[in-house]
């Protein structure tokens, strides 16, 4: 039993590399591949995954309403097997309509993991709840990480079709062995059915001011972090491209310098997610929102190596701001509405990554990416002010 139930956080694990992955396998497509095929510049072509971005928000949280009326095992199928099936029509696209028709397809389909994936690997480790959404966010940020890399070389040594098919036909592979897993035994681990008293138990309880100001730095916090996430996840092959010089020349030259900054900076979330099991989340919350906005601003005018090490400090803090409002909203929420509650989250979050996209293309074409890096800092300080006003709450207290 011990083993299934790890093979079951195995399967949720994989679930968010491949979300993560297929989102952003055609930020590198774009930078590196479909300027010379189409004929148009980078910020034209970027903004094709608008909708895929807005899909992905819009979508979690009837993604989640379905989990919670009917299975969540069966909405985690539905992801693997509706990604990988739509990558691999995308792969067949003849024009940039059909690739944005694709994308938005991918979108839909990939909006369902978080609401679903996050809330099964919360009901799943409630005495440690930090701890396993930092190593479940290490395998997501893996999937940013690869997405990089894996698209750079099938683009050297294939073309940006097979960036498509190859994660497309992997997906729904990994969606049958799931399902052929739940249908041998579908009460491995009973996320379907209500927490326990004794898990339930660890339900943070607020009175309902407290518990309201606390959604809305969490709504607040959620957007304005996503708004950075995606910015600096969709933009970093370009932004390697073009400050790197001659020190990377091909795509998978500058796709492998990306993996090892996003591949490195993804255990962030391992140790941050050590850290709010154990002390209070707000002081953590804020120490990694104030120190993103030096690191912002140190971005402006630089080039070559020192841009290298630049993306690898804000990847980290980045990356380990991701588990902190999960685990936050694990100590509030209880099962029954728990999958509601983690969409309406996603919503909020995707629903402002997808402006992310036309903010890339229209600061990098009037300002240059000097621009984005400011406009992120201070949203990155707006985040601290918020967090500064959230209750002290030790893990302990749960």
């Amino acid at each position: 039993m011990i083993n299934r139930r790890r093979l079951n956080f195995l399967f949720l694990n994989i679930g968010h590399f491949f979300d993560h992955l297929f989102i952003l396998i055609y930020a590198t497509v774009a930078a590196l591949a479909l300027q010379t095929e189409f004929d148009r510049s980078y910020s034209e072509l970027i903004v094709y995954a608008t909708p895929m971005f807005v899909a992905f928000g819009a979508f979690a949280l009837p993604a989640g309403w379905l989990a919670d009326r009917w299975s969540r095992r069966g909405m985690l199928t539905v992801f693997f097997l509706g990604t990988g099936f739509t990558a691999v029509l995308t792969s067949m696209a003849a024009s940039p309509l059909q690739i944005t028709l694709g994308l938005f397809f991918i979108g839909v389909f990939a909006s369902i993991y978080h609401p679903v994936g996050i809330t099964m690997v919360v009901e799943s480790h409630r005495q440690r709840t930090g701890m396993a959404l930092g190593i479940n966010g290490v395998w997501g940020n893996m999937g940013v990480a690869f997405a990089a890399v894996l698209t750079g070389a099938l683009i050297d040594f294939a073309d940006w079709r097979a960036a498509f098919l190859v994660p497309g036909v992997l997906a729904v592979a990994t969606g049958a062995a799931y399902a052929l897993f739940c249908a041998r035994d579908p009460l491995v681990v009973p996320v379907d059915a209500p927490a326990s008293s004794k898990r339930e138990a660890a339900t943070l309880s607020l009175d309902r001011t407290t518990l309201t100001r606390v959604f809305a730095i969490i709504a607040l916090t959620t957007t304005l972090g996503s708004l950075i996430f995606q910015s600096i996840t969709v933009s970093l092959p370009k932004v390697l491209d073009e400050r790197l010089a001659g020190f990377a020349t091909s795509a998978t030259e500058i796709g492998a310098w990306a993996f090892i900054v996003l591949a490195v900076a993804s255990l962030a979330q391992i140790a941050i997610g050590h850290m709010v099991d154990r002390y209070s989340i707000r002081t953590v919350f804020a120490a990694v929102a104030g120190l993103q906005v030096p690191v912002c601003l140190v971005f402006i005018g630089i080039s070559g190596v020192p841009v290298l090490i630049g993306s690898l400090v804000f990847m980290l803090l980045v990356f380990g701001q991701i588990p902190i409002n999960d685990a936050l909203l694990s100590r509030i929420t209880t099962s029954e509405y728990r999958s509601r509650i983690y969409g309406v989250k996603f919503v909020l979050s995707f629903a402002v990554s997808a402006c992310a996209i036309p903010l890339v293309a229209f600061l990098h074409g009037t300002t240059g990416f000097d621009g984005l890096f400011a406009v992120m800092a201070v949203t990155a300080a707006i985040i601290w002010i918020a967090v500064m006003a959230l209750p002290r709450m030790r893990a302990s207290a749960a």
